[in-house]
């Protein structure tokens, strides 16, 4: 068996348990696998901010610790060196924001800053939820603010998921070509450069450390983790991950209530015959 010396780890519903914690178990096999020296690494949908509790949490906060955001849109080691960057241009956001004003949909746009930005006048609880994850604030923003002068990560729109279930539809005839759109969750419909995506995130993560997709391994539970399942040697998918996503995992584990993350790193990191 190939030695494990990478792991990614998404977030959301898979590094937090249903009340949005760490447990104790994941927190005591992430320090035994860094202690042998394998990379954990975190690989979210979440801006930078929204990701340093965890990565303190878990005693991941060496300057040479590295940290994969905005769904591969920002890979950066916590000195701040800038490791690969995946971002938009300011001419897709006024097209995004002509296609969702037309189609009657809250977004956000968000900045490599972990800042959120919106002409939305009325704010929905999903965009709400959304910067208090990403731990700063939202600028609504008017005319006079236009052309934007930020940094362009990646746009979210976000609603009800019967209300994005249609949107989608329209989106992907409208932005097929040049972009990346995933449902990052169902009240969350996502747009960004067609490199920034979690296996873009995870192979440009082995090319910086030279290692080989086999020595990789990913943990996720939805369809925004499919890139970087189709590219590591072992995909590990959460007992309740999306049922799409475990027909491409290499295991599935237990949910994030029961151990779920400590049960891969035991079968295929600490207790493996490597």
């Amino acid at each position: 068996m190939t030695k494990i010396k990478l792991v990614a780890i998404d977030i959301d519903d898979t590094l937090l348990n249903s009340k949005h914690h760490v447990l104790a178990s994941t927190k005591e096999a992430v320090k035994k696998a860094a202690g042998l020296g394998v990379k954990v690494v975190l690989c979210s949908g979440r801006a930078l901010a929204g990701v340093m509790p965890f990565l303190k949490e878990l005693g991941l906060t060496k300057p040479d610790q590295l940290v994969a955001t905005c769904n591969g849109g920002i890979i950066m080691n916590l000195a701040g060196e800038i490791i690969s960057k995946h971002v938009l241009q300011t001419s897709d956001f006024d097209k995004i924001r002509s296609f969702c004003d037309n189609h009657h949909v809250n977004y956000n746009a968000l900045d490599d800053q972990s800042m959120l930005y919106t002409t939305n006048h009325q704010i929905n609880w999903y965009t709400i939820t959304q910067a208090d994850e990403n731990k700063d604030g939202i600028v609504i923003l008017d005319e006079k603010d236009l052309p934007i002068n930020f940094t362009l990560v990646k746009v979210v729109m976000t609603g009800v998921p019967d209300l994005l279930d249609q949107v989608e539809v329209d989106l992907r005839k409208e932005f097929s070509n040049g972009y990346y759109i995933v449902r990052s969750m169902r009240p969350f419909l996502e747009i960004a450069n067609p490199n920034a995506n979690k296996g873009t995130a995870v192979s440009d993560l082995t090319d910086y450390l030279n290692l080989a997709p086999e020595e990789v391994m990913v943990i996720g539970d939805e369809l925004n983790d499919l890139p970087m399942f189709k590219f590591a040697g072992t995909a590990v998918a959460m007992g309740n991950a999306n049922p799409d996503l475990k027909e491409h995992a290499t295991y599935v584990t237990s949910d994030n209530d029961h151990d779920g993350i400590a049960q891969a790193f035991e079968k295929f990191i600490l207790n493996a015959e490597n």
